[in-house]
């Protein structure tokens, strides 16, 4: 299961705290999954690659609740915690940076806290996309809710297409093999 975060409605569309959004679309098109249903917490869909089966998820819960959706599908799907990824903007990182972990802290990002709080673990995969920090003292909530900058733009399908990658790997070699091939690809 990809769970990929962000807030729906379309004054949040294509904004960077909407990244992980994005990838869904990106997987869901070059895919070509399923249409979008509706259902509990979140809208799914599902596509198969060589063999295997991904399911991802974009929770209509907003980002700071995103664990009701992630604890739900878990259930619904029957799935181990080891067979999630949560995919997410990180302000940490360069924008388009990657970083896949296997587990770890929140960040400081709202959606991750929530997800660990409602699944009482912070053992479940995370692939954070970098957003960037530039913004000025107390505009983090403005930068994270605007669209990405022109520059940005340019690059952000290849970005996209290098974490549709990152999650394929998730899912046909596991986390620990698949870090080795995202973070050192990434630098």
């Amino acid at each position: 299961m990809i769970l990929c975060l962000g807030n729906i409605g379309p004054e949040y569309a294509d904004t960077r705290h909407n990244v992980g959004f994005m990838v869904a679309d990106w997987l869901a098109r070059k895919h070509e999954a399923a249409p979008w249903q509706l259902g509990r917490h979140a809208f799914s869909t599902e596509f198969k690659h060589k063999g295997r089966r991904f399911v991802l998820v974009k929770p209509t819960t907003y980002m700071n609740l995103s664990g009701k959706a992630a604890a739900h599908w878990l259930s619904a799907l029957k799935l181990e915690k080891a067979q999630l990824l949560v995919v997410t903007d990180d302000l940490a990182l360069p924008f388009g940076k990657l970083r896949l972990k296997a587990k770890g802290s929140a960040g400081g990002q709202n959606g991750l806290k929530h997800i660990q709080e409602t699944l009482g673990t912070d053992e479940y995969a995370r692939l954070r996309f970098g957003i960037d920090s530039s913004f000025g003292r107390g505009r983090q909530v403005d930068y994270v809710l605007s669209p990405f900058s022109e520059d940005e733009r340019i690059d952000l399908e290849g970005r996209l297409e290098k974490a549709g990658e990152a999650v394929l790997a998730f899912g046909m070699q596991g986390v620990e093999r698949a870090m080795n091939v995202v973070n050192v690809k990434e630098g």
